[in-house]
C-alpha cells in the first residue's frame, strides 16, 4: 500500500468511527493529504502507527452543566474538553461558548490545536473545549452562573503542568475571570491553569491583541517574501470578535486600509477604514450589532445578512487586495473564492480556524492567490498564551513591547519555517502542505521517542 492509499484508508476509518463530524474529517482531510510526500520519505511515521494515533484524542471528556438564569429557572447545557495530544507538552487550547458547539467542532478544533502549537517551537500540546452555552442576550449574573457551574466539573481535568484552556468564541476576559475565580475557589490554588487572565492577576501584556496581531505579521512576512507590503493594501475583515479587532488595528499601524468587518448579522463596508475605536466601542463595551457603525459614520454602508449573495459572504465580495476571513469555520465559499479572484486579491490570511471550504482553496491557489492557512497564520494567540504560562511559572511580567517583539519573531520563525518545508518536499510556496508537515513532524518525532503511550 503506498502513501496515498495509506493515508486514505485512515480517513476511511475516521468515517466510520467518528460518523457525523464533518469539520473534524475535513481537518483530518486536508493534513493527512498534505503529508503524502513525507510519508513516502519517512517510512518510520507508519511503522510507529502514528497516524492512526495521533486521528485518537487521547482523552475526549462530556459533561452536563446546570445553571439558573435569572427566573430561577434551571438550565442544562452540554460541556467538552479534547484532550488531544500531549507529546510536546500540556494540553493547550481554547474554550468556545457558542450554539453551534458540537463535539465534531471540539475535535476539529482540538486536531488543528496540536500542529499550530508545534508549529510554534513551544512546549504546548493540543487540546480544546467549550459548550453549546450561547452567552448572547445572557446578563452578566447568568454567563457568571454558567462559568461557575462550567469549571466545577471541568476543574478535575486540568492544572497547569496537565491542561491550560484560554478563551475562543464567546470566551473573553470576563468569562476567563470566572472561570479561574471559581477554580481558585474549589481548589484553594492560584495557578497558571488558564490563559487570558487579567493584567492585575496573572494576565500578560500582549495576549487580547495576539491572534489578531499575529495574523497580520504572518500576511506581511507572506507578502514580503513576494516582494510585497501591506502598506497602502485595502484589506477586508471578516468578524468583529477578538481575533477581527485588533487584526483591524494592526493593520492601521502597519500603514494598510482594513475596509470591512461583520458579525453574525450583517457586514460593514467602509471604504476610508474601520474606526477602530468606534468598532470596541460597539463591540467589547455595548455589545451591540455593527449595525450602529453605521449610524455613527455616515458615509460607511450596512449590508444584513439577507443582502450577501446566494452561497457567500458579502465580505468577500467587496473589492480588495488582501482578505482575512477571522470570523468562523467555512465561512468564505467558492462563491466568494471567485469574488476575491475577479476583483484582484493577492493574499487569503486565515485568522480563523478553517475559515476557507477545500473547493475555496483548491480555486484560489490555482488562480495565483497567495494563501496563508491558520494553524500558521493564526497562532500569535497560542504563542502568548504559552508566553503567559511562562511568566507564571516564573513569577515575572513583560512589557508589552517584550511581548510583541517576541510575537513578531515567532510569526517570522512560523512562517519560515513552513516555507522552507514546502521548498524541502517540493512545492515551495505551498503553506498548507509547509505547515502540516512541520507540525507533524514535530508532534510525531516526539510520539516515537516516548514510545507506545
Amino acid at each position: 500500500m503506498n502513501a496515498k492509499e495509506y493515508t486514505r484508508e485512515i480517513l476511511r476509518l475516521i468515517r466510520q468511527t467518528s460518523p457525523g463530524q464533518e469539520e473534524f474529517y475535513q481537518a483530518a482531510t486536508e493534513v493527512f493529504e498534505s503529508l503524502v510526500p513525507l510519508l513516502e520519505e519517512e517510512h518510520r511515521y507508519r511503522e510507529h502507527s502514528i497516524l492512526e494515533r495521533i486521528i485518537l484524542p487521547e482523552r475526549t471528556i462530556i459533561f452536563r452543566v446546570t445553571w439558573m438564569d435569572d427566573s430561577g429557572k434551571i438550565q442544562t447545557n452540554l460541556g467538552y474538553r479534547v484532550q488531544f495530544n500531549s507529546a510536546l507538552g500540556p494540553y493547550k487550547g481554547g474554550l468556545r461558548f457558542h450554539p453551534t458547539v458540537t463535539l465534531g467542532i471540539v475535535k476539529f478544533l482540538g486536531f488543528e490545536q496540536i500542529f499550530k502549537n508545534a508549529l510554534t517551537n513551544l512546549q504546548i500540546g493540543g487540546g480544546k473545549g467549550g459548550s453549546n452555552f450561547d452567552p448572547k442576550g445572557k446578563s452578566d449574573s447568568e454567563i457568571m452562573r454558567f462559568c461557575q457551574a462550567f469549571m466545577n466539573e471541568l476543574h478535575r481535568h486540568i492544572g497547569h503542568t496537565r491542561d491550560v484552556p484560554a478563551g475562543d468564541i464567546g470566551v473573553g476576559a470576563r468569562e476567563i475571570g470566572y472561570l479561574f475565580g471559581q477554580y481558585k475557589l474549589l481548589t484553594a490554588n492560584f495557578e497558571g491553569i488558564v490563559t487570558g487572565k487579567g493584567i492585575g492577576w496573572g494576565g500578560s501584556f500582549g495576549r487580547k491583541e495576539a491572534t489578531g496581531y499575529g495574523s497580520v505579521y504572518f500576511a506581511e512576512h507572506h507578502l514580503n517574501r513576494h516582494d510585497m507590503e501591506l502598506k497602502g493594501k485595502r484589506c477586508a475583515v471578516s468578524g468583529a470578535g477578538n481575533v477581527a479587532i485588533y487584526t483591524i488595528e494592526k493593520l492601521h499601524s502597519m500603514g494598510a486600509t482594513p475596509i470591512t468587518c461583520s458579525d453574525s448579522r450583517g457586514t460593514i463596508h467602509h471604504p476610508k477604514g474601520i474606526d477602530v475605536k468606534t468598532l470596541k466601542a460597539i463591540k467589547e463595551v455595548g455589545r451591540e450589532s455593527l449595525e450602529k457603525y453605521a449610524q455613527l459614520h455616515p458615509d460607511a454602508t450596512y449590508i444584513p445578512l439577507h443582502k450577501y449573495p446566494e452561497g457567500g459572504h458579502a465580505t468577500w465580495s467587496i473589492p480588495c487586495d488582501i482578505a482575512f476571513p477571522s470570523a468562523t469555520q467555512n465561512e468564505l465559499t467558492i462563491v466568494d473564492a471567485k469574488n476575491l479572484v475577479n476583483n484582484g486579491c493577492k493574499l487569503v490570511n486565515e485568522g480563523a480556524n478553517m475559515p476557507t471550504t477545500p473547493d475555496a482553496i483548491d480555486y484560489l491557489r490555482e488562480h495565483g492567490v497567495l494563501f496563508s492557512p491558520g494553524k500558521a497564520a493564526n497562532a500569535g494567540g497560542v504563542a502568548v498564551s504559552q508566553l503567559e504560562m511562562a511568566q507564571n511559572a516564573s513569577m515575572q511580567r513583560w512589557s508589552f513591547a517584550e511581548v510583541d517583539t517576541r510575537l513578531f519573531g515567532i510569526m517570522k520563525s512560523i512562517f519560515d519555517t513552513a516555507y522552507e518545508t514546502s521548498k524541502e518536499f517540493g512545492d515551495e510556496g505551498n503553506l498548507i502542505m509547509g505547515a502540516n508537515i512541520a507540525g507533524f513532524r514535530r508532534a510525531a518525532d516526539a510520539m516515537i521517542d516516548m514510545g507506545a503511550v
